[in-house]
């Protein structure tokens, strides 16, 4: 079960903000009045009893408390930056799982909170851009890949090779490594290797990963609809992105031409690596990079 942070967000604010309100309209008058007639009615006032009359109910206390900081966190996490955790391989070299990155919530427009309606146009995702959207089979879940299809682009993917309308992305090997996704104990663990090349998308100069002793994909290709963007991971025979059929009854609808608004931001900082959250592993914070 996925939680809906953004709603229950907003519905913190609204029942805190309430609160505060309440009291500023209604209850703080009335303690108010209630401290002058009891003024009225004695020569000389107790302490006691005026701290007691001024004494706020205690649900009214925490939401006055609680209203500034929850109100300022709505507004940094749904309109400037939101942190986000790495939870898979799939962006391996660029990313890795146990990094914290944080997302720019206003490259790509400013939405409203909980129905992602875009209300100002700032910028348009461009090729090349680490993205964070909305997993289009399931939208409370969150998936990271990178923008390499642009609405109305002709895409396609042939003996490991990309093409984009028509032309060859060139990449070239950088290093090759052991490959440490595979499972311990497989017989070929030893000899299992992974290349690592740098690719050029659009302005965006990056790192792929390939695996050595992968079966080749049968080539595909396909057209971005207006308004979708072709995603696909950097880790490419090891990410669940663009390139594959949402489900065999119905081979021609991709769950990974992603909608415009199921964007949620653009990915440019890691500022932490802590892949087991626990005090008996501490954060490292060597990693702390931009993201190209």
């Amino acid at each position: 079960m996925h939680i809906n942070f953004p709603l229950v967000l907003v519905i913190a604010v609204a029942v805190s903000g309430f609160l505060a309100l309440l009291d500023l309209v209604l209850l703080a008058p009335r303690r108010r009045r209630a401290i002058a007639s009891y003024e009225a009615q004695v020569d000389v006032a107790d302490p006691q009893t005026i701290e007691r009359l001024e004494k706020e109910p205690l649900l009214v206390e925490y939401g006055k408390s609680f209203f500034p900081v929850l109100a300022v966190v709505l507004v940094l996490r749904s309109f400037l930056v939101e942190p986000f955790q790495i939870p898979s391989g799939s962006m391996k070299p660029t990313l890795d799982v146990g990094d914290f990155i944080l997302v720019n919530k206003f490259a790509y427009g400013i939405r409203l909170p909980v129905i992602d309606t875009k209300i100002i146009p700032v910028g348009e995702p461009q090729r090349g851009d680490v993205m964070v959207f909305r997993y289009p089979n399931d939208p409370t879940i969150n998936y990271i890949k990178r923008v390499v299809g642009l609405p109305g682009d002709h895409i396609r993917y042939a003996g490991k090779q990309l093409y984009i309308n028509g032309q060859k992305i060139e990449h070239e090997l950088i290093e090759v490594i052991p490959d440490d996704e595979v499972p311990d104990g497989h017989p070929l663990q030893a000899v299992a290797k992974a290349e690592i090349f740098q690719e050029q998308l659009g302005e965006v100069s990056h790192l792929i990963r390939q695996k050595q002793l992968s079966q080749t994909p049968r080539p595909n290709e396909w057209v971005v609809p207006e308004g979708h963007y072709f995603m696909m991971g950097d880790n490419r025979d090891n990410s669940n992105d663009s390139r594959y059929w949402q489900s065999t009854e119905m081979p021609r609808e991709l769950w990974g031409m992603v909608p415009d608004n199921y964007i949620v931001g653009k990915a440019f900082a890691v500022w932490m690596h802590w892949p087991e959250p626990k005090l008996s592993n501490l954060p490292s914070f060597s990693s702390v990079a931009l993201i190209h």
